[in-house]
């Protein structure tokens, strides 16, 4: 099954890094976010990437072109250095499709300019590439398939201590929440489409604009709840978070090893 990444935003929000690389290539450890998103749908057998590229483009192209094996994998050396074997590999089965979508479209226009690579398949996955989770793909897949609709995502509780305010109409503040303990979900992603999405989609429209609106109203959208790890890179402050998570040895998103650790 394809898994379309979502690549080409210019990431405003995270200027110390995104004026001088794409967001996706941000780095936990020795890897950028976008690597530890692929190696979780990898874990799960998805490994037909598209990759909708813009801001930064050649950036991603030349990590993959420049790829370095050694970096996350132990390896052998012989020969004075000619001779390099590594006790395994990451990305040898992996086919990537590099595809330039435009520097200033939106989700809803990348996922358009690709219709042509996905046209194939019965049902795809989508995703932002700014973002990880440690949520149960084939629970979620199977969610997907009993229902039958065309576009699922899924729902998570927001991660920002940023309050929400219920603020009557004369000005006075009648509840006052955190925003992760508000109650509220949010769209965090990790899209699964049938090929029927196109039908509900037109050129130049924001995904989660007209087209979920049309989806809502014929009853075809649906959400699969997670309530364990997701975070979103959205800020400093998120890196941040990150990297004190790689720190420690703790990667709840690193599904690909038993124990979670970030090696």
């Amino acid at each position: 099954m394809k898994v379309v990444l979502l690549c080409g935003g210019q990431g405003m929000r995270m200027r110390e890094y995104s004026e001088s690389i794409p967001k996706p290539m941000v780095r936990i450890g020795y890897r950028p976010i976008l690597w530890h998103l692929m190696k979780y749908y990898a874990h799960f057998g998805h490994k037909d990437f598209v990759l909708c590229l813009g801001h930064g483009g050649d950036h991603i192209k030349r990590y993959f072109l420049e790829y370095d094996e050694t970096l996350s994998n132990d390896f052998k050396l012989t020969d004075g250095g000619r001779s390099v074997q590594l006790a395994r590999t990451d990305i040898d089965d992996w086919a990537i499709d590099f595809v330039d979508t435009g520097a200033q479209s939106s989700v809803g226009e990348r996922l358009w300019r690709i219709r042509d690579r996905v046209a194939a398949d019965d049902v795809f996955m989508a995703n932002y590439s700014d973002g990880l989770s440690d949520l149960p793909l084939d629970r979620y897949l199977d969610f997907f398939t009993k229902t039958g609709k065309v576009a699922a995502f899924v729902s998570m509780q927001p991660t920002h201590s940023f309050h929400v305010a219920r603020v009557d109409d004369d000005g006075h503040v009648a509840e006052i929440a955190e925003l992760a303990r508000s109650g509220l979900w949010v769209n965090g992603g990790f899209f699964l489409f049938r090929r029927e999405i196109f039908e509900f989609m037109r050129a130049g429209e924001e995904l989660v604009e007209e087209p979920f609106q049309r989806l809502m109203a014929a009853r075809e959208l649906v959400s699969f709840r997670h309530e364990g790890f997701w975070s979103p890179m959205d800020t400093f402050k998120d890196k941040q978070r990150y990297d004190e998570m790689y720190l420690a040895g703790r990667c709840p998103w690193a599904v690909w090893r038993e124990d979670r650790s970030c090696s």
